[in-house]
């Protein structure tokens, strides 16, 4: 059979899709592009902003218009059952519990699952799933449910079959990474889970996913030093007002993101950290989007991802006063734009002289090859002597349309 899968959102997603994915590969089925005729399309929806609904349902659309059997799954499909059956009745929807059971549903048997495969160099590991928080802007609790967490020992082991099949990174990840381990019969933290994939593992490289201000401890912190940990983390702000903050439901206040910014820093100097950040947030005026606009201009961040409010139906925020009108969502954008491509600059121009580890994920036009460094930039060598997934050791020569340049040391 050949399968296509449509994938939209989070990290999270994606690791179930290549789960999935991997799985048919291994049983005989073919994984082939929409535009080639598949006897079955699995798409995987989003539900996270207006915008995200937006893609799921054109997706569907697409896949329906391609003449093949559509699986729809995924937290749009989870909240949103009714309205993708007015698209078309015949789409088969699968509940986010069952979303493994696609593998079983096509092969019409059941059998053990396993991970040894990803279409990409660094492939991700989902450890966590659903989130006990409720932060008033997100929907995504309510599709995912409460945070469960697998167990350290069968994520070792999944790391461990991606080394032997020749990757040198994993990516960590979670709905909720941070709250790791909280829910298991014997409680164990992010830094635990970290301790044991570096004790029972030989990959060369681990990198985290997003994860809270108030979830990085001490422990985390030291582990961060640890050559095999990749010096990058991704720590949302979503504002740097108190009261905004509070109206978001989140449990920080901007002085101890600032702090614990800092003190990551202070202990690795050279880390990339970026951040994500919600303009235009109901109640948002000139002095909240001004602190936050001070707050990430003052901190060293390296790279912010910024998202207009987004109002998801059945969400505090959507049914809060003072809703910020689409213009003014914009214009901050823009300026937080124009300081995120500041500091892009800044921290890429540090580079040139220093020596990073990178892996090659793509090979490019012109005898160029493109893979992403331990501290998460984008760098471009030109040689494609390097297979896909190689870790390179390569000296940055220089800085080119946003993304590094650099000559491999040592031999293929």
């Amino acid at each position: 059979m050949r399968v296509s899968i449509l994938t939209l959102g989070c990290k999270v997603n994606q690791a179930e899709s290549s789960f999935i994915e991997c799985n048919l590969i291994n049983l005989g089925f073919s994984i082939v592009n929409l535009s080639e005729e598949p006897d079955c399309c699995i798409v995987n929806t989003c539900t996270v902003t207006s915008k995200s609904d937006y893609q799921s349902r054109q997706l569907i659309r697409r896949a329906i218009r391609s003449g093949a059997k559509v699986i729809a799954t995924g937290c749009y499909s989870q909240l949103n059952p009714d309205e993708i059956k007015k698209i078309d009745s015949a789409i088969e929807i699968i509940q986010h519990s069952d979303k493994y059971s696609i593998i079983n549903l096509l092969t019409g048997h059941n059998g053990s699952s396993n991970l040894t495969y990803s279409s990409r160099s660094r492939p991700y590991v989902k450890v966590q799933d659903g989130c006990n928080g409720s932060c008033s802007y997100c929907i995504v609790p309510k599709a995912r449910g409460k945070s469960h967490s697998m167990t350290a020992s069968d994520i070792a082991e999944t790391v461990a079959e991606f080394s032997l099949c020749g990757y040198k990174e994993v990516i960590l990840t979670g709905i909720h990474l941070g709250s790791y381990g909280y829910d298991l019969k014997h409680k164990l933290k992010l830094s635990n889970l970290l301790i044991t994939i570096l004790e029972k593992t030989n990959i060369e490289r681990i990198r985290l996913s997003s994860i809270e201000v108030n979830e990085v401890d001490n422990d985390l912190i030291s582990l961060l030093k640890e050559k095999r940990v990749c010096c990058h983390m991704h720590i949302p702000l979503q504002s740097g007002d108190d009261r905004i903050l509070k109206l978001m439901n989140r449990t920080y206040k901007a002085k101890d993101f600032h702090h614990i910014i800092e003190k990551i820093l202070g202990n690795v100097p050279d880390i990339a950290i970026g951040t994500d950040v919600i303009v235009g947030f109901p109640g948002e005026g000139e002095k909240e989007f001004s602190n936050t606009r001070h707050l990430l201009d003052t901190l060293p961040i390296t790279y912010i991802h910024i998202f207009p409010f987004s109002p998801r139906p059945e969400t505090l925020a959507s049914k809060m006063g003072n809703q910020v009108h689409s213009m003014i969502k914009k214009e901050r954008f823009t300026e937080l734009n124009a300081l995120n491509i500041k500091k892009r600059k800044a921290y890429l121009n540090q580079q040139p002289g220093k020596t990073l580890d990178v892996i090659i994920e793509e090979h490019g036009p012109e005898n160029t090859s493109i893979g992403t460094s331990g501290n998460y930039l984008k760098v471009r060598l030109y040689t494609k002597e390097y297979s896909k997934k190689s870790l390179v050791q390569v000296r940055i020569t220089g800085v080119e349309k946003n993304m590094l340049q650099g000559i491999p040391i040592g031999n293929p």
